[in-house]
């Protein structure tokens, strides 16, 4: 486990302001911000799932699904980021694994719509002084860009997740991201491009969420610099 604490948000920084930011230009598609939000977490306190919605199925899931059944459980401990189970009722992408964030209005940039998002999806606000950095754009197969915004957030947030976007949020201790088993590739007969997986928990992160949480092992973690994600693929679920 990572220990939440001052040498963890100077590490992060230093290595995201080293980094050489890949942007990608909208050409038509919307532009989102998602963010990567770092709190801490207890093994004891902030594990299980107990929303798994009615009918999961991991059908679609392309590769190796055995022993998987869709749960987050066991990720909790240490320095941890922000993860939502969409709510079952939206009408695009529902009941799946996300980072809070969303399109950007109109005159916003992607740190203030980052920070707005998760104001509005978990119930709590951070300022500009919390966010370390940016990762690189990922365009999306439905349409959008989205820029990650990498953000300190406090200890123990007092999360209040918006029911109508959020089915629940997880706390996933940073360690995680650094399985031996992860990340993970599938080829698909629709592309060229490997899909790339993410294991946490009983199951699999898929892009553009899974591409965001790779890269920031890389470059945030790792200190691996300018090592691209933009080449990851995501499965045909997500494409729409």
């Amino acid at each position: 486990m990572l220990t939440f604490d001052d040498d963890l948000r100077e590490r992060i920084a230093d290595n995201l302001s080293r980094h050489r930011r890949r942007e990608h230009q909208l050409d038509g598609r919307r532009h989102a911000a998602v963010a990567v939000v770092i709190c801490d977490s207890d093994p004891l306190l902030h594990d299980g799932d107990p929303t798994l919605p009615e009918g999961t199925s991991l059908d679609m899931v392309p590769g190796d699904t055995a022993g998987l059944d869709g749960r987050m459980v066991g990720v909790a401990g240490g320095a941890a980021f922000l993860l939502c189970r969409r709510a079952a009722r939206l009408s695009s992408h529902s009941a799946q694994w996300a980072l809070p964030g969303g399109r950007l209005d109109d005159g916003e940039g992607p740190v203030d719509a980052a920070l707005r998002e998760v104001d509005e999806e978990l119930g709590v606000r951070f300022d500009e002084d919390s966010v370390l950095g940016l990762l690189d754009d990922y365009p999306t197969r439905s349409g959008y860009v989205i820029t990650p915004v990498v953000v300190w957030g406090e200890a123990d947030p007092d999360l209040r997740p918006a029911a109508d976007e959020v089915q629940a949020v997880f706390r996933v201790g940073l360690h995680n991201l650094c399985r031996e088993d992860s990340p993970r590739y599938v080829d698909i007969p629709e592309s060229d491009r490997p899909v790339v997986q993410v294991p946490l928990g009983n199951d699999l992160i898929h892009a553009p969420t899974g591409a965001v949480l790779v890269q920031f092992r890389w470059v945030a973690l790792d200190g691996e610099m300018d090592r691209r994600v933009d080449c990851l693929e995501q499965p045909v679920f997500a494409w729409r």
